[in-house]
């Protein structure tokens, strides 16, 4: 790093922050303003310059609005300096139990000449980023300085799956930049700079509280508001000071493995690629059952793993797993993988943090048992259960000597056109009326009823005189048939909305699990769900694809499974599954059942069979 350029970037950063104190600087002077013109028209009263009742009034108006705009400022001011400034949820990383992480740390910050962070804390993300832990409002989590330490240095914040997918080497040319961000943070106008933006941010929400009194509500939404004009008035000077400091920090980085890092990069896209996959396909079907995944980062090697051996071009990803792991730097690594995945189900979905009957972690090796058979079978006994609901026959004798029950034939029969039944025109289009037809040229004849005519239109209209329009062939039964499809996806949303809005509120967390206590209170997580909520006809297509397995494993011999990359699967004598789902979907979206009753027969799948449901 060239002494110049070092030099520029770091004026640049404390300009930033000078450029935002200077905002603050402003405020307070205009709050003030009021004040001195109410001190210089009383100064003027005793010394006989300013006399008369018009100025009288005049002091008595311009001292009411001074008390006023003080006692507003004061009030902005207390709440900007007290408010509890954001914290993301983490586990902490105490260096007894990680000595050889929190040294490698050390070790970089003192190759690269800045402080050593004060603590380190690890997230469910794909991310690394310092932060400020300081503030007095924390309280007990505040981070407090060491006696030769004034101000504390930042927390360092570490994504979890770098340790488990990252090799030592690579963690350490990563977190380089970030490390390197100790420098400029010890600067005491960027610290005041932050705190004060910070501080902002913070009072900017007190006003949106559901449990203030109205007059609360009222006092701190105006304190919200003035906090948010701050906020916009300096928010382009704090922007520049933090890119400022992210050039200072990796200006000053490149002298530590700047060429693994570019390498390491590679590393980090794929480690975001193969944990949004596990978190989505692996993580979310398990907490809708009430069970959380206990080993979630050593879940995400796992699918990067098989990722690198279905794509040959990440061939030369796994010449890197003889390498030592970052996660050998923790002293009991499936200690804090049992945290951090517990912290990430709370995060993105929102369950509680006790282990009640119905939220428990899971392994790995019970996930096909007690979370893929659990899963199907509880949405076939939901899809059974509104069938009954609707008043649809279980497909027994008429007699009722031998009902149906929940049988794979009765849910095919609900939602499949008949065998038989005409096609329907290209894209379903409606009737034409009497009048259309008179007028409809061939070839719209022949897209709206699927017939080439052949003959012209006019053959074709005195062949086949219709009195009052000209139905589709077999679109009658296939609108029912979608209408039954619809009314079906529609209760099944609401018996699921039900559901999940009868999941008790969040409870509290134990103490020590995360740095931000206060978020586990209140229901307001999850703070980044994963998925929007799913449409009618997706818990449509989800339910049937879990009647259908329920239906192999119970007649046919298929077992549940688990792929790394897809989530649950069915096994069929030991392989997967692989075209469920779009035959399913055409059965589901244009009541097709051929395609899918062939798999059933091709299979073995006895769909007259009642199956076990939960």
């Amino acid at each position: 790093m060239s002494g110049v350029s070092a030099q520029a970037d770091a004026e640049a950063a404390r300009a930033g922050a000078v450029a935002v104190l200077r905002t603050r600087g402003r405020a307070a002077a205009l709050a003030l303003l009021p004040a001195a013109l109410a001190v210089v028209l009383l100064a003027g009263g005793p010394t006989g310059v300013l006399t008369g009742t018009g100025w009288d009034t005049a002091r008595a108006l311009v001292c009411a609005v001074a008390v006023l705009v003080l006692l507003a400022a004061a009030a902005v001011a207390l709440a900007v300096a007290r408010a509890r400034p954001a914290v993301s949820p983490t586990v902490p990383v105490t260096e007894s139990s990680a000595p050889d992480l929190h040294r490698l740390v050390r070790d970089l910050a003192d190759r690269l000449e800045v402080p050593a962070p004060s603590a380190i804390a690890l997230t469910p993300d794909c991310d690394s980023w310092l932060e400020d832990r300081s503030h007095p409002a924390l309280g007990a989590e505040a981070v407090r300085p060491a006696h030769d330490q004034a101000p504390p240095a930042p927390v360092l914040v570490i994504g979890s799956p770098f340790l488990w997918w990252m090799r030592v080497a690579e963690l350490r040319a990563v977190l380089a930049p970030v490390v390197a961000g100790t420098g400029p943070s010890a600067q005491p106008d960027i610290i005041a700079a932050r705190r004060f933006v910070r501080g902002l941010d913070a009072a900017a929400a007190l006003g949106t509280e559901p449990d203030r009194g109205p007059l609360a509500r009222l006092v701190l939404g105006g304190t919200g508001r003035a906090a948010r004009l701050l906020l916009r008035a300096c928010r382009e000077e704090a922007a520049e000071m933090e890119r400022a400091v992210a050039v200072t920090s990796s200006e000053r980085a490149k002298t530590v493995d700047y060429g693994l890092r570019i390498a390491a990069q590679e590393q980090i896209g794929l480690a975001y690629a193969g944990w949004d996959r596990l978190l989505n396909r692996v993580a979310l079907p398990a907490w809708r059952t009430g069970r959380w995944p206990s080993r979630l980062d050593a879940g995400v090697v796992a699918a990067l793993t098989e990722l690198s051996r279905r794509d040959r071009l990440a061939d030369d990803f796994t010449t890197r797993l003889g390498e030592r792991p970052a996660c050998d730097l923790l002293e009991e690594p499936g200690t804090v993988d049992e945290a951090t995945s517990l912290l990430a189900a709370r995060l993105f979905h929102g369950e509680p943090a006790g282990r009640g009957p119905e939220w428990l972690p899971v392994d790995w090796e019970e996930y096909a048992d007690e979370v893929v058979d659990r899963t199907w079978r509880t949405e076939a006994a939901r899809l059974h259960r509104i069938l009954d609901e609707l008043g649809v026959p279980d497909g027994g004798r008429p007699d009722g000597a031998e009902p149906g029950g929940a049988t794979l034939d009765r849910v095919l029969e609900h939602l499949a056109v008949p065998a038989g039944t005409a096609p329907a025109g290209p894209g379903h289009l409606p009737e034409l009326t009497e009048e259309e037809l008179a007028t409809a040229s061939d070839d719209e004849l022949a897209l709206r009823t699927g017939v080439d005519i052949g003959g012209g239109a006019q053959a074709a209209r005195s062949a086949r005189p219709r009195p009052a329009g000209v139905p589709q062939p077999g679109g009658e039964v296939r609108r029912q048939v979608a209408e039954r499809a619809e009314q079906l996806a529609s209760a099944l949303a609401a018996e699921v909305a039900r559901e999940e809005a009868g999941v008790p509120a969040v409870a509290p967390a134990p103490v020590g699990q995360g740095a931000d206590e206060t978020l586990w209170a209140g229901g307001r997580l999850p703070l980044c769900p994963l998925q929007p909520p799913r449409t009618g006809r997706e818990l449509l297509a989800e339910h049937v694809v879990a009647m259908v397995c329920c239906s192999a494993m119970d007649t046919a011999g298929a077992q549940p499974g688990l792929d790394w990359l897809d989530g649950p699967v069915l096994l069929v004598r030991g392989r997967r599954v692989a075209d469920l789902g779009g035959r399913v979907a055409g059965l589901v979206e244009h009541g097709d059942g051929a395609a899918l009753r062939a798999w059933v027969q091709g299979n073995g799948v006895r769909s007259d069979k009642p199956v076990r449901l939960v």
